[in-house]
């Protein structure tokens, strides 16, 4: 009998965590997908509550922190036109820590010309209080034939 009441606590156990690593998983989901638009629409207003005040950016040309990156977005010196969104892969790493990737084409428009660039995006966010902040934002440059396995 107590093996029984063990494996019920069990199973409860282990669904209560899969619906909350579902709900977690479509929250950042859709963090991720507002990011990118807040990104192609240059506002810094939301990007600023959303980005850590640690985070760190790397890009093709470099990296650089928080500050930087909010001023390269107002000031369009890289203009995140728009993300194509191709694949999405979350790792929920614990209750408050969460780790993305997105296989994007990416039109930016730089130093004068728009571009257009396979990358995987990696994204790392921590949840602080109510708020997610992201930690991180990681540009890899990959063929238009790359896969993020699952």
């Amino acid at each position: 009998m107590r093996t029984i009441y063990i494996a019920l606590l069990l199973i409860a156990f282990s669904a209560n965590s899969f619906a909350q690593d579902t709900t977690i998983t479509q929250e950042i989901t859709e963090l991720s997908k507002a990011k990118w638009e807040w990104m192609a629409d240059k506002d810094v207003d939301k990007l600023t509550n959303l980005f850590h005040d640690k985070s760190r950016f790397v890009h093709m040309s470099g990296s650089w922190k928080k500050d930087r990156e909010l001023e390269i977005i107002e000031s369009g010196s890289i203009w995140y036109k728009k993300a194509d969104v191709h694949d999405v892969v979350v790792e929920v790493i614990a209750d408050d820590t969460v780790l993305l990737w997105n296989r994007i084409t990416l039109t930016a428009h730089v130093r004068g010309n728009d571009v257009a660039n396979e990358f995987t995006v990696t994204e790392f966010y921590h949840k602080e209080g109510e708020d997610w902040k992201l930690l991180d934002l990681t540009f890899s440059k990959v063929r238009d034939t790359h896969e993020i396995a699952h």
